[in-house]
This record gives structure tokens, sequence and C-alpha cells, in this order.
């Protein structure tokens, strides 16, 4: 159901471009196809499993949670477009990277949207601290980030802008967001995206420990900790539960619940972020970095650079967070509905990293510094994105008892 579904909308889109309808479906079909063995594959309970939630008769993981899909699906991509590029060839009329990837990320609104409305209702107190902890944390990542890609590795404006946001916002939806704002080429956010996914594996395997090592009594602060410095939801998430059991043991302790919430709700709004930062670069390229002859702010300039698809995402969000704060009662059926549509969203993320796959030159994209793109992640993550993130959760969180975090 789900593939005659996306087959039927995909197929009347590429009738729109004037595109082959029939060329277009089988060859969809096909993609469609490979993509989601990729993702089932990496949903694969040795692959996937956290360390706190095997099922079982599943003695041992690599914990790498269900974002290992992408992964897979990108390996895949590459691995058919550098070993068989005639097929690469066939797959080019259905593989549209920009669309899925667009798509997805405007349904990623509408869940968003949900999701904050059901958190704010649950913890006012936590909002502001989170909220608070995000704005100062990534106007500091962000330009240390891009500072040092530029002058240190010498990368181009292309590379250092979405290396920044994919490090200090949220990983693969900030990468792509900010790819757009500045007009870089599609494969360029999604590496970025690819080395996200792979960093914020390690950061979730290693991370919780060391919280429970060096803050023993400050529960809420690591929790705070695990969603300012681990990037994507899933990792981000699971991290916020893996430390929460490692301080609570039993899951019936409040505690645990309110840490697990403190990590969700401060990534939740690390999201939102992203158009409001979609707009800022939008300015910032226009006006300084590629401005146009004349010393005023270009204002056209801004709206033909600013990426439209952030318009859907800020829509989608803002009618789901609007709807639940003013119906609180309505929540849980948005959730449900949200949580269905995200099934799409996550769809549309692996036929784009499959797509990418398709469309990469291994070779050419070595030659550019893949290499030095990946140390680049190492030196700013652990050299100083995870200790400002430290701090900055220590400064917010400090104190704050958990289990009465939001005062209800």
């Amino acid at each position: 159901m789900t593939l005659a579904f996306l087959l039927v909308i995909a197929t009347a889109g590429a009738a729109f471009l004037r595109a082959s309808p029939s060329q277009f479906a089988m060859r969809f079909a096909v993609l469609f196809v490979l993509a989601f063995l990729c993702w089932v594959a990496g949903h694969n309970s040795y692959i996937a499993a956290n360390p706190n939630k095997k099922p079982p008769g599943v003695a041992w993981s690599l914990g790498l949670t269900g974002e290992a899909g992408y992964l897979l699906a990108l390996i895949c991509g590459l691995l058919i477009g550098n070993i068989v590029p005639r097929a690469a060839e066939w797959f080019k009329l259905a593989a549209r990277p920009e669309l899925f990837i667009k798509t997805g990320i405007v349904i990623y609104g509408a869940v968003l949207g949900a999701k904050a409305a059901e958190e704010s209702v649950r913890a006012e107190a936590i909002l502001f601290r989170g909220f608070a902890a995000i704005i100062e944390a990534y106007l500091i990542y962000w330009a240390l980030v891009y500072l040092i890609a530029r002058k240190v590795f010498g990368f181009s404006r292309e590379w250092a802008a979405p290396l920044a946001s994919g490090i200090s916002i949220c990983g693969v939806t900030a990468a792509i967001t900010t790819g757009a704002a500045i007009r870089a080429r599609p494969v360029v956010p999604i590496m970025v995206s690819s080395l996200v996914v792979v960093f914020a594996v390690i950061e979730m395997l290693g991370l919780p420990a060391l919280a429970h090592a060096i803050l023993p009594d400050e529960p809420m602060v690591a929790a705070g900790w695990m969603g300012l410095a681990v990037k994507t939801d899933g990792a981000a998430i699971s991290s916020g539960e893996i430390t929460a059991a490692l301080y609570y043991p039993d899951p019936a302790d409040p505690g645990r619940k309110w840490m697990a919430l403190t990590t969700t709700t401060v990534k939740i709004f690390i999201d939102v972020f992203i158009g409001i930062w979609a707009v800022v670069l939008s300015v910032i390229w226009s006006w300084k970095i590629e401005p146009k002859p004349g010393g005023r702010l270009p204002l056209r300039e801004i709206w033909e650079r600013f990426p439209k698809f952030v318009f859907g995402y800020a829509l989608t969000f803002g009618a789901f967070f609007a709807v639940g704060l003013a119906h609180k009662d309505v929540i849980p059926d948005l959730k449900r509905g949200t949580d269905q549509a995200d099934v799409f969203r996550r769809l549309f993320f692996v036929l784009t990293f499959f797509s990418i796959g398709l469309a990469t030159n291994v070779r050419r994209l070595w030659a550019e510094g893949l290499g030095r793109l990946a140390l680049v992640y190492v030196v700013s993550l652990f050299g100083f994105v995870i200790w400002i993130g430290l701090a900055i959760s220590w400064l917010f969180f400090h104190g704050v008892p958990a289990g009465a975090a939001g005062g209800k």
C-alpha cells in the first residue's frame, strides 16, 4: 500500500515535470524497493537495538538505532553508482534527491508540531531552560565550526556552512536546509549528513556513561547535555533514555521520565530553530558573502535564495503546534496521526540517501576532501561542541530536581 501510494503521487509529479510517467513509475518502483530493503536491514535488532532496549534473545547489538538504514542506503547507492554506472544512469529519471528530502522535511514539520505541543503541556519550565540553552549554544557552535572549516582546513563556503549547521544545530535537516539556503550542490549536505549519523552513534554509545560518571548528582544536567550534544533525533532521544536508565534503573521511577522528557524537549526545539536559521543564512549570503552590486540589502535576492520548502515546514509545524496548544485533548490524536506520517518522512529520507549515493563519484568526492571533512567533524565535536554543551546544560539545569522539573 505504501509503495502504491507513493508511486501514484510521484508519477503524477513526474508527469507535471514532463517526464515519461511509465518510465518513471518502473524506475521509481525499483528504486523504492532497494531503498526500503536497506531501511529494513538497518532496523535489524543486531544492528539497531539500543543497549537498554535489546529484544529477548538478542545478546549483542551494534546499537546504531534505526538511522543505520540511512547509511546502508547511501552505501548501497554508492556501490551501484560507482561499480555499475550504467545502472545508476537508468535510475536517473526517478532518483530525485532534492524533491525527496524537501518533501520529508515538510512532513517533519507536522511531526515536530505535535511533539512540541505535547511537551509544552507537560513541562513548561523545561521549555524555557531548553530554549535559552539552545540559543546560547548554537550561536557559539556555528561560528566556531565554520571558522575552523574555512581557516584551518581550507574548505570552501559550500562545504563549511552545511558542516557548521550539521554539527551545531541538529544534523540532517539543518545540513539540508543550509545547503539550500547557500545553493550548495545536493551532494554536499547529504555527505555532511552521513557524517552526522556516524558520529551521532559514537556519541550515543559513549556520552551517557560519561555523563553518569562525571555528573553523578546532576541527572537533569546530564539529560540536557544529551539533547544539546548528540545529533539526529533518534540518537539524541535514545541517549536520553540510556542516560536516564543509568541514573534510575527502575522504569517506574518518575525521575527517569523527566530526564527523558528533558532530552526530547531540548532536541525538539533545536529542530524548530532550523527555519529561523534558514532566514539568517539567506540574509547573510545575499548581503555579505555573495552580494550583488548596489550595497543595499537585496530583498529580491534573499527571497530567491531562501529555501521555499521551509515555508511548508513552518506551516505544518505551526498548524499542529497551534491546534495542540488550543485543544489539549486532541494532542494524543495528533501524535498518533503524525507518528503514521513520520513513516513517510523516513521513507523519503532513505530514498534521498540512496539517490545521492547513485549520483556520487567517490573518487571526485575524495579529491574534494572527504577525509578532511571527517577530521573537521572530529576536531569540532570532541574539541569543543560536546564540552560547550555540557557547560551550558550545567548553567541552565544545575540544581533542577528530576521529577519536579516541570512543576507537575
